[in-house]
């Protein structure tokens, strides 16, 4: 019984490889490896208790991150046509973490001291607000005038709107520096997620500051929801599935509260 879920698992993580990124694939993979060791198998039911007795000293955001992988691992197993009882599948509450928006001074100054590959990285994903993994994905092809394809989780397309400014450097920035089929590459190769990621902490540790693609996504949510634009508008932008998703970002949008505060009270 071990054997077919291992075999299983090698299925799942094929499924993952080309639905996702190779980050996102190493995480699967390393929680099922740990996992399978300890999950137990008989007859039509899955009982994952001893694997999260294992987990139980790491942090309830750890553990319901590694239960969420294997929670998606026994959905592919239904999709397979196969009826498995789980038992141990409690959910766990995890605090919700506000994610840490990068000062628009901080990313006016990054550009400033930025080199043209920088620049573009940096330009490219706080103005689409784009995830690591969709910038890397951007073809020359997917470009079409004020517009640009983007191709989100689960090869979900959306298109976005280019900014003038965007749309231009872009331009520029492709007649000095020719592509063959990515906007991110070099020397004729597609950038790595760690070389993207590299490109862009580069340029912010020039001005003393550690900074991530992920947080310049945050802060394209978080100035967009406090310069007035709608929830369901921004939702659409970051490719969120569900609008809850992208409620986190207006806990962080205090201005804006304050000023939709006095302009709606009756006493202001």
């Amino acid at each position: 019984m071990k054997n077919f879920l291992n075999k299983e698992a090698e299925k799942f993580l094929k499924f993952i490889a080309k639905t996702n990124s190779l980050q996102t694939h190493r995480t699967y993979e390393n929680v099922l490896k740990e996992a399978l060791n300890f999950i137990e198998l008989e007859s039509n039911i899955i009982d994952i208790t001893p694997y999260r007795l294992h987990i139980a000293n790491l942090s309830k955001k750890t553990i319901a991150k590694k239960v969420s992988v294997l929670r998606s691992f026994f959905d592919f197993l239904k999709q397979e046509g196969y009826k498995f009882k789980i038992v141990g599948d409690e959910h766990i509450k995890v605090p919700k973490t506000l994610p840490k928006p990068i000062s628009l001074e901080n990313i006016k100054e990054a550009l400033k001291v930025a080199n043209i590959d920088e620049y573009l990285a940096i330009i490219v994903i706080f103005s689409l607000g784009l995830r690591i993994s969709e910038a890397l994905n951007i073809k020359l092809s997917d470009i079409h005038g004020d517009w640009i394809e983007i191709k989100g989780k689960g090869n979900k397309t959306r298109i976005l709107p280019l900014h003038p400014k965007l749309k231009e450097f872009i331009q520029k920035y492709l007649k000095i520096n020719p592509k063959k089929e990515y906007l991110f590459e070099k020397d004729g190769k597609k950038y790595s997620e760690n070389q993207l990621r590299y490109t862009i902490q580069k340029a912010f540790k020039k001005i003393g500051i550690h900074a991530t693609p992920h947080q310049l996504r945050h802060s394209f949510a978080t100035y967009m929801l406090d310069k007035g634009a709608r929830i369901n508008d921004v939702s659409e932008l970051l490719g969120h599935e569900f609008i809850s998703t992208t409620q986190i970002y207006t806990k962080l949008s205090n201005s804006l509260k304050l000023k939709n505060y006095l302009k709606a009270h009756p006493l202001c």
